[in-house]
């Protein structure tokens, strides 16, 4: 396995061509092991994976806990090599509801406070609104984040889930490194407008569900029964016949896979990787094993023929159901 690096677009650092997301460690996906999600950070750092992507409402601030104490543990060299990812906004209740976003430049300077102490840092490396706040304009909450920059409490600015006019209008008030959003092979909306915006722009992708919450893993299967607490036990995509079709079409994309002595989830990311050198999958592996796994997807080459295959197996639409609940579709842009 070779560890290339991409770059967060054109004012943004170099990372690894693979990130690590952080949020099942502690939040939205049932029960994990503190000590195996540390172990899992470690390995990541020592194989090369610089990017460690976080949000300081997962699991109510108790993941950048864990992010603090795996880079707290780790080797001074990796852990100097660590590049933090923080979403910040998103408000909850003590029950844990989703309430709202709060891009008030008050509260970006509230939020981002918490979290260096909660990461054990002096400053974050890439800090973005989780989803856009409607009552505030873009311009302020990125005009915050702008002055954290100056004062070095922040090093670089980013987006999440937004649409191409609000690109346009952040990336108008400050430079804009990275837009994290979803994509993978069955959730492929930004190709039609975010996709050429970000491009224009030269800002770089992180794109998170590269295996749609480990439906387009090759592992999960249709008798799974998972508990309330797991986020799939509500998504649209994970329910009855939307499950059933969805699983037919990874099992199309295995049959790919396996004719390339591959797995499932090693195509599904080399493909994500194979869109372009300005996209930087995330994968949100919480146990060493399936860190490895993804990994591997670095020595997975695609060429043009395999890459119709994928398309064939796996069209842009095909997926049944969307890729969150009604409510939480609501707060995102097209």
């Amino acid at each position: 396995m070779t560890m290339h690096t991409r770059s967060l677009g054109t004012t943004g650092p170099q990372v690894s061509a693979l990130g690590l997301g952080c949020m099942g460690m502690t939040a939205l996906y049932g029960d994990a092991d503190p000590s195996e999600s540390i172990a899992t950070v470690h390995a990541a750092l020592e194989a090369g994976v610089t990017l460690l992507d976080t949000g300081d409402f997962y699991g109510m601030g108790s993941n950048e806990l864990l992010i603090g104490e795996a880079l707290r543990t780790a080797p001074p060299a990796r852990r100097e090599q660590a590049l933090t990812s923080v979403k910040f906004g998103a408000l909850r209740d003590p029950a844990g509801n989703w309430t709202g976003y709060d891009g008030r430049p008050a509260a970006v300077k509230n939020f981002a406070a918490y979290s260096l102490q909660r990461l054990g840092v002096d400053h974050i490396d890439v800090y973005r609104l989780a989803r856009l706040d409607p009552a505030v304009p873009i311009e302020e909450t990125v005009g915050a984040v702008a002055e954290l920059v100056e004062q070095g409490y922040v090093r670089h600015i980013g987006l999440s889930e937004v649409g191409a006019d609000t690109i346009r209008r952040a990336a108008a008030t400050a430079p804009i490194t990275d837009l994290q959003i979803e994509y993978s092979l069955i959730s492929r909306g930004i190709e039609r407008a975010v996709l050429p915006t970000t491009r224009e722009l030269g800002i770089a992708i992180t794109a998170y569900g590269v295996l749609s919450r480990g439906l387009i893993s090759g592992h999960f299967t249709a008798d799974r029964q998972l508990p309330a607490t797991d986020f799939r036990a509500h998504a649209p995509r994970f329910q009855g016949e939307n499950l059933r079709h969805n699983l037919d079409l990874v099992e199309e994309l295995r049959k790919i896979a396996e004719h390339k002595g591959v797995s499932v989830a090693q195509i599904a990311i080399a493909w994500v990787l194979a869109q372009g050198r300005d996209i930087v999958p995330l994968v949100g592996a919480r146990t060493r094993e399936r860190l490895a796994e993804s990994l591997g997807a670095l020595d997975v080459t695609l060429d043009v023929a395999d890459l119709a295959a994928i398309e064939r197996a796996v069209p842009a639409t095909a997926a049944a159901g969307d890729r969150y609940p009604a409510a939480q579709m609501a707060h995102l842009e097209p």
